[in-house]
Protein backbone atom coordinates (compact mmCIF):
# COMPACT_ATOMS: atom_id res chain seq x y z
CA UNK A 1 0.00 0.00 0.00
CA UNK A 2 1.31 3.65 -0.72
CA UNK A 3 0.58 6.27 1.30
CA UNK A 4 1.48 9.77 1.31
CA UNK A 5 3.25 10.56 4.95
CA UNK A 6 4.32 14.21 6.29
CA UNK A 7 4.93 15.24 9.94
CA UNK A 8 3.25 18.51 11.32
CA UNK A 9 4.65 19.35 14.80
CA UNK A 10 3.62 16.33 16.83
CA UNK A 11 1.43 14.83 14.20
CA UNK A 12 1.92 12.49 11.57
CA UNK A 13 -0.48 12.89 8.55
CA UNK A 14 -1.05 9.19 6.27
CA UNK A 15 -2.95 10.20 3.30
CA UNK A 16 -4.64 7.93 1.30
CA UNK A 17 -6.16 5.22 4.18
CA UNK A 18 -9.03 2.71 2.70
CA UNK A 19 -10.64 0.11 4.74
CA UNK A 20 -9.96 1.35 8.08
CA UNK A 21 -12.83 2.46 11.10
CA UNK A 22 -11.42 3.30 14.56
CA UNK A 23 -14.38 2.16 16.29
CA UNK A 24 -14.97 -0.85 14.15
CA UNK A 25 -11.15 -1.85 14.70
CA UNK A 26 -10.55 -0.59 18.44
CA UNK A 27 -14.05 -1.37 20.10
CA UNK A 28 -13.89 -5.22 18.15
CA UNK A 29 -12.45 -7.14 21.13
CA UNK A 30 -8.88 -7.35 19.70
CA UNK A 31 -7.51 -4.55 22.16
CA UNK A 32 -8.44 -3.01 25.44
CA UNK A 33 -5.91 0.26 25.86
CA UNK A 34 -8.20 2.80 23.95
CA UNK A 35 -11.18 5.44 24.64
CA UNK A 36 -12.64 7.57 22.29
CA UNK A 37 -12.59 11.15 22.82
CA UNK A 38 -15.51 13.54 22.45
CA UNK A 39 -14.23 14.59 18.85
CA UNK A 40 -14.32 10.87 17.92
CA UNK A 41 -10.60 10.52 18.14
CA UNK A 42 -9.37 7.66 20.56
CA UNK A 43 -5.98 7.74 22.83
CA UNK A 44 -4.76 4.93 23.65
CA UNK A 45 -1.15 2.90 24.76
CA UNK A 46 0.70 0.51 23.26
CA UNK A 47 4.46 -0.11 22.98
CA UNK A 48 5.01 2.47 26.10
CA UNK A 49 3.60 5.36 23.76
CA UNK A 50 0.29 7.24 24.40
CA UNK A 51 -0.96 8.56 20.69
CA UNK A 52 -4.22 9.86 19.95
CA UNK A 53 -5.29 8.78 16.25
CA UNK A 54 -8.11 10.39 14.18
CA UNK A 55 -9.56 9.75 10.75
CA UNK A 56 -10.62 12.10 8.66
CA UNK A 57 -11.99 10.80 5.28
CA UNK A 58 -9.15 9.06 4.08
CA UNK A 59 -6.37 10.69 5.78
CA UNK A 60 -4.71 8.95 9.43
CA UNK A 61 -3.85 11.80 11.92
CA UNK A 62 -1.82 10.09 14.99
CA UNK A 63 -1.10 12.55 17.15
CA UNK A 64 2.02 12.55 20.32
CA UNK A 65 4.59 10.30 17.50
CA UNK A 66 6.84 11.15 15.09
CA UNK A 67 8.03 9.27 11.57
CA UNK A 68 10.66 7.45 13.43
CA UNK A 69 7.58 5.74 15.79
CA UNK A 70 5.57 5.38 12.82
CA UNK A 71 7.60 3.56 10.41
CA UNK A 72 8.70 1.62 13.58
CA UNK A 73 5.99 0.75 15.20
CA UNK A 74 2.68 2.39 14.11
CA UNK A 75 2.68 1.34 10.46
CA UNK A 76 2.73 -2.39 11.47
CA UNK A 77 0.29 -1.83 14.50
CA UNK A 78 -2.29 -0.46 12.47
CA UNK A 79 -1.69 -3.01 9.37
CA UNK A 80 -1.20 -0.70 7.22
CA UNK A 81 0.83 -2.36 4.12
CA UNK A 82 -2.11 -4.97 3.92
CA UNK A 83 -4.27 -4.75 1.02
CA UNK A 84 -7.86 -5.27 2.98
CA UNK A 85 -9.84 -4.77 0.03
CA UNK A 86 -8.80 -8.00 -1.73
CA UNK A 87 -9.13 -9.72 1.61
CA UNK A 88 -12.89 -8.47 1.53
CA UNK A 89 -13.64 -9.39 -1.39
CA UNK A 90 -12.44 -12.87 -1.19
CA UNK A 91 -14.25 -13.41 1.93
CA UNK A 92 -17.28 -11.71 0.54
CA UNK A 93 -17.94 -14.71 -1.95
CA UNK A 94 -19.33 -16.08 1.52
CA UNK A 95 -22.91 -15.10 1.74
CA UNK A 96 -22.78 -14.85 5.26
CA UNK A 97 -19.36 -13.10 5.34
CA UNK A 98 -20.37 -10.66 2.71
CA UNK A 99 -23.13 -9.23 5.50
CA UNK A 100 -21.01 -9.18 8.00
CA UNK A 101 -18.22 -7.31 6.19
CA UNK A 102 -20.91 -4.86 5.44
CA UNK A 103 -21.12 -4.35 8.63
CA UNK A 104 -17.74 -3.99 9.87
CA UNK A 105 -16.08 -3.17 6.66
CA UNK A 106 -13.38 -0.93 8.61
CA UNK A 107 -12.38 -3.53 10.91
CA UNK A 108 -8.58 -4.25 10.78
CA UNK A 109 -6.26 -6.85 12.51
CA UNK A 110 -3.71 -4.79 14.68
CA UNK A 111 -0.34 -6.30 15.62
CA UNK A 112 -0.02 -5.80 19.58
CA UNK A 113 3.02 -6.74 21.90
CA UNK A 114 2.88 -10.27 22.58
CA UNK A 115 3.25 -10.27 26.57
CA UNK A 116 0.64 -7.49 26.78
CA UNK A 117 -1.49 -9.79 24.53
CA UNK A 118 -1.27 -12.68 26.29
CA UNK A 119 -1.36 -11.54 29.51
CA UNK A 120 -4.54 -9.20 28.12
CA UNK A 121 -6.36 -12.39 27.06
CA UNK A 122 -6.08 -14.29 30.40
CA UNK A 123 -7.69 -11.14 32.47
CA UNK A 124 -10.23 -11.73 29.59
CA UNK A 125 -11.44 -14.87 30.51
CA UNK A 126 -15.13 -14.94 32.17
CA UNK A 127 -14.93 -11.28 31.80
CA UNK A 128 -16.91 -8.37 30.03
CA UNK A 129 -14.82 -6.02 27.89
CA UNK A 130 -15.45 -3.24 30.35
CA UNK A 131 -14.36 -4.84 33.48
CA UNK A 132 -11.05 -6.27 31.37
CA UNK A 133 -10.59 -2.75 30.25
CA UNK A 134 -10.73 -1.67 33.96
CA UNK A 135 -8.22 -4.87 35.42
CA UNK A 136 -5.72 -3.77 32.71
CA UNK A 137 -5.94 -0.29 33.57
CA UNK A 138 -5.31 -1.31 37.59
CA UNK A 139 -2.73 -3.54 36.90
CA UNK A 140 -0.51 -0.67 34.48
CA UNK A 141 -1.42 1.84 37.29
CA UNK A 142 -0.11 -0.18 40.16
CA UNK A 143 2.60 -1.49 37.90
CA UNK A 144 3.17 0.11 34.96
CA UNK A 145 5.17 3.92 34.48
CA UNK A 146 3.67 6.87 34.00
CA UNK A 147 3.41 8.59 30.30
CA UNK A 148 2.03 12.22 29.74
CA UNK A 149 -0.26 13.60 27.01
CA UNK A 150 -2.22 16.64 27.46
CA UNK A 151 -1.82 17.54 30.53
CA UNK A 152 -3.52 13.67 31.48
CA UNK A 153 -1.23 10.60 33.00
CA UNK A 154 -1.06 7.31 31.33
CA UNK A 155 0.57 4.09 32.59
CA UNK A 156 2.26 1.21 30.60
CA UNK A 157 1.84 -1.77 30.51
CA UNK A 158 3.66 -3.88 33.13
CA UNK A 159 6.87 -5.56 32.20
CA UNK A 160 7.44 -8.91 32.97
CA UNK A 161 9.95 -8.29 35.90
CA UNK A 162 7.63 -5.64 37.38
CA UNK A 163 5.39 -8.82 37.83
CA UNK A 164 7.80 -11.09 39.11
CA UNK A 165 8.59 -8.59 41.63
CA UNK A 166 5.21 -7.53 42.64
CA UNK A 167 3.35 -8.16 45.80
CA UNK A 168 0.30 -10.80 45.36
CA UNK A 169 -1.69 -7.89 47.14
CA UNK A 170 -1.05 -5.40 44.32
CA UNK A 171 -2.42 -8.15 41.63
CA UNK A 172 -5.18 -8.49 44.18
CA UNK A 173 -6.26 -5.16 44.42
CA UNK A 174 -6.23 -4.31 40.69
CA UNK A 175 -9.19 -7.25 40.32
CA UNK A 176 -7.57 -9.96 38.57
CA UNK A 177 -9.08 -12.21 40.92
CA UNK A 178 -8.84 -15.99 40.09
CA UNK A 179 -6.47 -14.72 37.02
CA UNK A 180 -3.89 -13.70 39.00
CA UNK A 181 -1.83 -16.87 38.90
CA UNK A 182 -1.90 -17.37 35.92
CA UNK A 183 -0.53 -13.85 35.02
CA UNK A 184 2.04 -14.48 38.03
CA UNK A 185 2.94 -18.17 36.33
CA UNK A 186 3.21 -16.38 32.77
CA UNK A 187 5.55 -13.73 33.76
CA UNK A 188 7.45 -16.94 35.90
CA UNK A 189 7.35 -19.43 33.05
CA UNK A 190 8.77 -16.78 30.90
CA UNK A 191 11.28 -14.97 33.00
CA UNK A 192 12.96 -18.25 33.71
CA UNK A 193 13.18 -18.56 30.17
CA UNK A 194 10.99 -21.77 30.14
CA UNK A 195 9.01 -19.76 26.70
CA UNK A 196 10.65 -17.20 24.97
CA UNK A 197 8.21 -15.10 23.66
CA UNK A 198 11.11 -13.29 20.85
CA UNK A 199 11.33 -16.92 19.14
CA UNK A 200 8.03 -17.62 18.70
CA UNK A 201 7.85 -16.76 15.45
CA UNK A 202 10.46 -19.08 15.06
CA UNK A 203 7.81 -21.94 15.21
CA UNK A 204 4.98 -23.42 13.30
CA UNK A 205 1.65 -22.31 14.72
CA UNK A 206 0.45 -25.92 16.34
CA UNK A 207 3.97 -25.54 18.30
CA UNK A 208 3.40 -22.02 19.49
CA UNK A 209 -0.26 -22.71 20.56
CA UNK A 210 1.06 -26.24 22.42
CA UNK A 211 4.07 -23.82 24.35
CA UNK A 212 1.93 -21.12 25.12
CA UNK A 213 -0.78 -23.49 26.81
CA UNK A 214 1.59 -24.43 29.14
CA UNK A 215 0.70 -21.64 31.16
CA UNK A 216 -1.40 -21.90 33.56
CA UNK A 217 -5.24 -21.25 32.33
CA UNK A 218 -3.98 -20.51 28.86
CA UNK A 219 -6.16 -22.67 26.97
CA UNK A 220 -6.91 -22.52 22.70
CA UNK A 221 -8.85 -19.40 22.81
CA UNK A 222 -6.29 -17.43 24.69
CA UNK A 223 -3.46 -18.97 22.67
CA UNK A 224 -4.54 -18.56 19.65
CA UNK A 225 -5.81 -14.82 20.17
CA UNK A 226 -2.03 -14.13 20.92
CA UNK A 227 -1.08 -15.83 17.74
CA UNK A 228 -3.29 -14.27 15.96
CA UNK A 229 -3.11 -10.28 17.65
CA UNK A 230 0.48 -10.55 17.80
CA UNK A 231 2.34 -13.00 15.67
CA UNK A 232 0.36 -12.46 12.55
CA UNK A 233 -0.76 -15.84 11.77
CA UNK A 234 -3.71 -15.31 10.36
CA UNK A 235 -4.57 -18.64 9.48
CA UNK A 236 -5.93 -19.37 13.03
CA UNK A 237 -9.64 -18.64 14.50
CA UNK A 238 -10.09 -17.86 17.92
CA UNK A 239 -13.25 -19.63 19.59
CA UNK A 240 -15.23 -18.55 22.70
CA UNK A 241 -18.40 -18.64 23.48
CA UNK A 242 -20.05 -15.80 21.12
CA UNK A 243 -18.00 -17.30 17.72
CA UNK A 244 -18.69 -20.96 18.70
CA UNK A 245 -22.60 -19.96 18.33
CA UNK A 246 -22.15 -17.53 15.45
CA UNK A 247 -20.87 -20.29 13.11
CA UNK A 248 -23.37 -22.68 14.53
CA UNK A 249 -26.09 -20.63 13.87
CA UNK A 250 -24.83 -18.56 10.69
CA UNK A 251 -23.27 -21.74 8.86
CA UNK A 252 -23.68 -25.22 10.22
CA UNK A 253 -27.73 -25.24 12.04
CA UNK A 254 -26.49 -27.24 14.99
CA UNK A 255 -24.45 -27.33 17.83
CA UNK A 256 -20.87 -28.68 17.35
CA UNK A 257 -17.74 -28.97 18.97
CA UNK A 258 -14.62 -26.58 19.45
CA UNK A 259 -12.51 -28.65 17.28
CA UNK A 260 -15.21 -28.94 14.73
CA UNK A 261 -15.61 -25.53 14.53
CA UNK A 262 -11.95 -25.04 13.99
CA UNK A 263 -11.52 -27.97 11.10
CA UNK A 264 -14.69 -26.49 9.52
CA UNK A 265 -12.98 -22.63 9.47
CA UNK A 266 -9.52 -24.27 8.75
CA UNK A 267 -11.59 -25.76 5.32
CA UNK A 268 -13.83 -22.90 4.63
CA UNK A 269 -11.49 -19.60 5.34
CA UNK A 270 -7.84 -21.01 4.98
CA UNK A 271 -5.07 -18.66 5.58
CA UNK A 272 -7.64 -15.86 5.93
CA UNK A 273 -9.88 -17.58 8.94
CA UNK A 274 -8.51 -14.94 11.21
CA UNK A 275 -10.14 -11.82 9.51
CA UNK A 276 -13.60 -13.97 8.72
CA UNK A 277 -13.19 -14.29 12.48
CA UNK A 278 -13.17 -10.89 12.77
CA UNK A 279 -15.55 -10.13 10.94
CA UNK A 280 -18.06 -12.83 12.00
CA UNK A 281 -17.69 -11.71 15.92
CA UNK A 282 -18.37 -7.99 15.36
CA UNK A 283 -21.66 -8.97 13.15
CA UNK A 284 -22.57 -11.69 15.20
CA UNK A 285 -22.61 -9.85 18.52
CA UNK A 286 -25.37 -7.36 17.81
CA UNK A 287 -27.05 -9.10 14.96
CA UNK A 288 -27.64 -12.93 16.24
CA UNK A 289 -28.96 -12.45 19.74
CA UNK A 290 -28.68 -14.34 22.75
CA UNK A 291 -33.09 -15.55 21.75
CA UNK A 292 -31.96 -16.17 18.16
CA UNK A 293 -29.75 -18.86 19.79
CA UNK A 294 -31.53 -20.55 22.46
CA UNK A 295 -34.63 -20.63 19.18
CA UNK A 296 -32.39 -22.56 17.41
CA UNK A 297 -31.27 -25.14 20.26
CA UNK A 298 -34.99 -25.87 20.93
Amino acid sequence: MKYLVEMTGTKVIVHGIRDFNLRETLECGQCFRWNEEKDGSYTGVAFDRVINVKLDGDILIIDNTNLSDFNDIWFDYFDLGRDYGRIKDILSQDEVLKEAIKYGEGIRILRQDTWETLISFIISQNNRISQIKKVIENLSKALGHPIYYKDSVYYTFPKIKDIIVSDAEILNSSKCGFRAKYIIDAASKIFDEEINLFELQLYDTDFIRDLLMRIKGVGEKVADCVILYSIGRYEVFPVDVWIKKAVEFLYLKKKITNKDIQYFAKEKFRELAGFAQQYLFYYAKDHVSKEKFIEREK
